[in-house]
């Protein structure tokens, strides 16, 4: 296929960002798409660091995935932000446009596309574990699969304010739990905390039927999709959020439809 564009330059940023499997996704798009002359590479920058990095950037910059711990700040310095990261109060994406930088957020279609990887094509009634940014876009990607109430599992219940403001201007009921031992009742979970916090998670217990998408995927399987697994829960690795908001940057940033097939096997055979 011939390269239907000019060279251009997209990244991650973020802090830490050597882990990161978004260069092997893009990369992949960009070979199947026969983008030659585009390049994709890992920055570390900080959010402290957006910025002056956005401001002195040429026009062969097509585009950033954001991740941790820039998303809130990739809001502050776009020129243009798309109302899902208004609402969220965090981006994942910036777009180079003829006006600027514009904000968007592919999480909340990774969050859903993952959940229907898993089976889930409609849900009533769902719970979030954890309160962080991925949280609130759990909390989207809920709220459009149907959820009309959602319970949210976190240590300290003030740190839910944000979730439960999201999930109430969509008119879903935000139920804040304390993160506590036992059964967790929801059909549908979506555990957003870090590796770091799931020796807090192992009272919890699971059935056969859950399902449960925990959005990490290193290492894997955690210990909490370990012990749902182990339940007769169906588990969806955090690589299916990860593949699926990829597309739609992808997409946002060259103009052209994600090659799906190239993408997948490129993280399969990582």
């Amino acid at each position: 296929m011939p390269d239907p564009t000019p060279p251009g330059r997209a990244a991650v940023l973020g802090r830490p960002v050597g882990h990161s499997l978004s260069p092997l996704l893009h990369r992949a798009a960009y070979a199947a798409l026969g983008l030659t002359g585009w390049t994709y590479d890992a920055l570390d920058v900080g959010p402290e660091d957006l910025a002056d990095l956005v401001a002195g950037l040429g026009p062969e910059w097509r585009g950033f995935s954001v991740t941790m711990p820039c998303k809130q700040a990739a809001v502050a310095v776009a020129d243009d932000v798309d109302p899902l990261p208004r609402l969220l109060g965090a981006a994942n994406t910036l777009v180079h446009t003829d006006t600027g930088w514009r904000a968007e957020n592919t999480d909340v279609h990774g969050v859903g596309m993952a959940l229907q990887t898993g089976g889930v094509e409609r849900v009533a009634h769902a719970a979030i574990v954890g309160a962080g940014g991925t949280a609130a876009a759990a909390a989207v990607a809920l709220a459009e699969l149907g959820a009309e109430s959602v319970d949210v599992l976190v240590r300290a219940p003030d740190r839910a304010a944000d979730v439960a403001h999201v999930l109430g201007v969509l008119g879903v009921e935000a139920r804040v739990r304390p993160l506590a031992p036992g059964p967790v009742e929801a059909p549908v979970v979506v555990s957003t905390v870090p590796i770091g916090a799931h020796p807090e998670l192992t009272g919890l217990r699971w059935r056969a039927g859950q399902t449960l998408l925990d959005v990490l995927y290193a290492p894997w399987p955690t210990p909490l999709a370990g012990a749902a697994a182990a339940a007769g829960a169906t588990v969806v690795s955090g690589l299916e959020v990860l593949f699926w908001q990829a597309t739609v940057q992808v997409e946002l940033m060259t103009g052209l439809p994600a090659p799906l097939g190239p993408m997948r096997a490129a993280l399969d055979a990582r």
